[in-house]
């Protein structure tokens, strides 16, 4: 598929989620893409609920390994663009404040991205915890708030309403009542290290020096950026639990007992 046509196809961006396929926006994508293959073996042969899909490309990779996925989304064109792109996911619109699902319905929950997003934390895992089968796990992946807005507790993105700690993690689904099976952080691999040395050791802070101040869709890119970010791919990252707090985004398994 050519640019045009995969910029064309593709959900419009809106600062709120990122998309498959637009050089620019590689590099979030394929960070995001780390944590869905990190995951993935938690959803093998199961019926997986994806609590906020965004452009659908994670439900697609997952339902791949499943039994059945169902994703849902508050945003009425975001699920008419996953339907229509990832026809073997089933796809509903749903506040997330109240999942459309019987008492221990799925076997997994994932929750990618988007609890930073959510007013109420707590209501939403209680939620998750409901329509989970005893057994069944929930799968999270959120920014560190230590790394992604050090030294601050009110979000700089203005789509978060409250980002999380290691700490805050962990107390927040023990809280509601699971079993924090895995804690574990998503941080730069050596390739992708070695790439940000010509960028002063950020290619994060890089990104932002070109899209801090222009208007959307207007950055001017220079070209070893922007062929280095696109060149990005999702084992440039690493999933493990060493130094937590240092990560850029967490990854975790929690239980329902």
């Amino acid at each position: 598929m050519t640019n045009a046509a995969t910029r064309a196809e593709a959900l419009h961006l809106t600062g709120e989620r990122t998309v498959p396929g637009i050089p620019e926006e590689n590099y979030w994508f394929r960070r995001h893409e780390a944590a869905y293959l990190a995951l993935l073996p938690h959803c093998a042969d199961a019926t997986v609920l994806e609590a906020g899909c965004g452009e659908g490309y994670g439900a697609g990779l997952i339902v791949q390994h499943a039994r059945r996925v169902l994703a849902l989304d508050y945003d009425v064109p975001t699920t008419e663009h996953v339907a229509r792109r990832y026809p073997s996911v089933a796809v509903a619109r749903a506040n997330l404040a109240y999942l459309p699902l019987q008492d221990g319905a799925v076997d997994v929950v994932a929750n990618f991205q988007v609890i930073e997003h959510l007013w109420d934390q707590d209501g939403f895992l209680a939620e998750c915890f409901r329509v989970l089968r005893p057994g069944g796990k929930l799968l999270v992946t959120t920014p560190n708030r230590l790394t992604f807005t050090p030294d601050s507790d009110t979000p700089l993105n203005p789509f978060h309403t409250r980002e999380l700690a290691p700490s805050e993690m962990d107390e927040l689904l023990r809280a509601a009542g699971f079993t924090v099976a895995a804690l574990n952080g998503l941080h730069h691999a050596e390739s992708l290290r070695t790439v940000e040395t010509r960028y002063g050791g950020s290619i994060i802070d890089a990104q932002l020096d070109v899209v801090m101040g222009s208007l959307p869709g207007q950055a001017t890119w220079p070209a070893e950026l922007l062929a280095d970010v696109a060149a990005i791919r999702a084992d440039d990252f690493a999933v493990h639990s060493d130094d937590l707090d240092a990560s850029l985004d967490l990854v975790a398994v929690a239980v329902r007992p």
